[in-house]
């Protein structure tokens, strides 16, 4: 972890058991979880159920195949959350950013809601509202300290509406909305290199017969 076990154990001792503590966690998605089409909306609903049960409330980021998940609530809550985080086997290299003890909760949506943090997913109300964001794109949190990390808070905090795709867009994988955003604004383009390919493969093997 960014702050090393060691550190963020001795943070935590130094932290009442009743008191309301915030942390930020980054991780990467492993290579079959890119692949599970239902991953975000799964991911998004166990958050709300959990997290409420718990009085838990946070936000939860994706972007360029990283996690990043802000989590608020009692120490042991939190704790234990972290603990189930960790095991989880969609993600990997889970690295804690934040830990500290605040006074009130800066995200109360007991939802958990979910921004995604990659530009060709936005939509344009989220286009025009995001500019603030773009010092921290393309979306490399495992480089940031604890003060980054507040400022990318700040930021998200402010937002009328969250950075989303297209409720029906939820349901692609990680994989299958890059390909599909990749390809989409070219599909003339990659028909006429198909057929230009098929042609010199044809050529070649005339010139051999």
């Amino acid at each position: 972890m960014s702050l090393q076990h060691i550190d963020m154990v001795r943070t935590l001792e130094q932290i009442e058991e009743s008191a309301l503590i915030q942390l930020v966690y980054v991780s990467s998605i492993t290579v079959m979880a890119r692949f599970k089409k239902s991953l975000f909306a799964d991911v998004k609903r166990r958050a709300g159920v959990n997290n409420e049960q718990r009085a838990i409330t946070g936000i939860l980021c994706y972007g360029n195949g990283h996690f990043l998940q802000c989590i608020e609530g009692e120490k042991a809550h939190v704790v234990a959350l972290l603990q189930r985080i960790s095991s989880d086997k969609r993600h990997k290299n889970v690295e804690v950013l934040l830990l500290q003890a605040i006074d009130q909760r800066s995200f109360g949506d007991w939802r958990m809601r979910l921004l995604f943090l990659e530009r060709w997913l936005w939509s344009p109300a989220t286009k025009e509202q995001a500019t603030q964001l773009s010092t921290f794109l393309s979306f490399a949190p495992y480089d940031w300290g604890p003060e980054r990390t507040e400022q990318f808070l700040r930021v998200i905090k402010t937002f009328e509406t969250d950075p989303h795709i297209k409720s029906t867009g939820i349901t692609y994988s990680a994989i299958g909305s890059m390909f599909r955003h990749i390809i989409g604004p070219h599909q003339a383009f990659l028909v006429v290199q198909g057929i230009l390919s098929l042609l010199i493969v044809v050529a070649i093997i005339l010139l051999f017969l």
